[in-house]
């Protein structure tokens, strides 16, 4: 593997074969069993900013191919995605083809448009402040992984992607926080405002640490 870019690592656990398909922007892992009635959806959203020649792009990389399969073989359905976030200042454009992505995710024949879950990955983190501020009816948690959750003003991202300021007005959104123990220390320190605004504001949040672990541990630390 060390000849591999490190996002073309395998995914650090073993997943059951699982069938994906492409619709468009958006690529779907249905449940292994699917069960009575419509399925949960998990929409991943993946990190960044990648610029546009990064290939292949996040939805064609193992580690997400894995979280879909995981979805699926717990009887949810998965939705993978790419989004436009190439630089700092995109946040706008990749938080439109979120927002497409969930909507398409939604529509989906045998998924409850009711019972969504966002599941965001490190430099996407901001894209999570819009669910924060006005968290809407259908999404039912919002998982973040090893994220950056605010961006310094010389990113140039806009003042609306903070999501460390939204985290205060949804007190009632179940959040699922996942920290690596050897994080950047510009996005642990973050992370920590995250998690102080969080419990002051009485958030749901759950925190899961991971010592030893490393930024991008899913598909990196292979032991």
């Amino acid at each position: 593997m060390a000849d591999l870019p490190l996002y073309l690592h395998p995914f650090v656990l073993p997943t059951d074969p699982s069938t994906r398909r492409r619709e468009g922007a958006i690529d779907v892992y249905p449940p292994l069993e699917p069960g009575d009635g419509p399925r949960p959806v998990v929409v991943f959203v993946h990190g960044g900013p990648l610029p546009p020649e990064v290939a292949p792009r996040p939805r064609d990389w193992p580690v997400f191919h894995g979280y879909g399969a995981l979805a699926a073989a717990a009887g949810l359905a998965g939705v993978t995605l790419d989004h436009r976030l190439y630089t700092f200042a995109d946040y706008a454009t990749a938080a439109l083809d979120v927002a497409a992505a969930v909507e398409q995710a939604r529509g989906l024949a045998g998924v409850d448009p009711d019972r969504v879950a966002l599941w965001i990955f490190s430099g996407g983190g901001p894209l999570a402040a819009d669910y924060l501020n006005a968290p809407p009816p259908w999404l039912r948690c919002l998982a973040l992984t090893y994220p950056l959750l605010g961006c310094p003003p010389e990113f140039d991202a806009e003042g609306r992607f903070n999501a460390v300021d939204a985290v205060a007005t949804a007190p009632d959104l179940p959040i699922l926080l996942t920290r690596v123990g050897h994080e950047f220390p510009d996005l642990a320190r973050i992370q920590d405002s995250f998690v102080d605004t969080a419990t002051a504001a009485g958030a749901t949040l759950d925190v899961i640490d991971v010592p030893n672990g490393q930024h991008g541990f899913d598909n990196q630390d292979q032991t």
